[in-house]
């Protein structure tokens, strides 16, 4: 999924993506029965879930987070990444009025 963009905006500058606090982790999988792009795999040898795609994960979407019994998965404010959002947005606009 590298190489997408959202919004017009290339999605390696939005940096949307769970993180997972492995000390609370029990490695159920919730999440990565949740979510259906990949971001999540079990690591074995530590029976926790990682994130192994944070590209893949869909821009503003939370829902894994949502599953999860122990709360382990967090992802950045919504309002600052809508605030991020906007920005690059009218930063694009503007490039492109300028012909840029």
């Amino acid at each position: 999924m590298s190489g997408r963009d959202y919004m017009g905006i290339p999605r390696d500058k939005i940096p949307w993506a769970p993180t997972i606090d492995q000390d609370t982790c029990t490695g159920c999988g919730e999440c990565r029965s949740v979510c259906p792009n990949g971001v999540f795999e079990l690591n074995e040898s530590e029976v926790k879930m990682k994130v192994v795609h944070p590209e893949n994960c869909v821009v503003l979407c939370d829902k894994c987070a949502k599953f999860c019994p122990t709360e382990s998965i967090h992802f950045p404010d919504k309002m600052e990444t809508k605030t991020l959002i906007s920005k690059l947005m009218r930063e694009r606009a503007g490039k492109r009025d300028a012909g840029v």
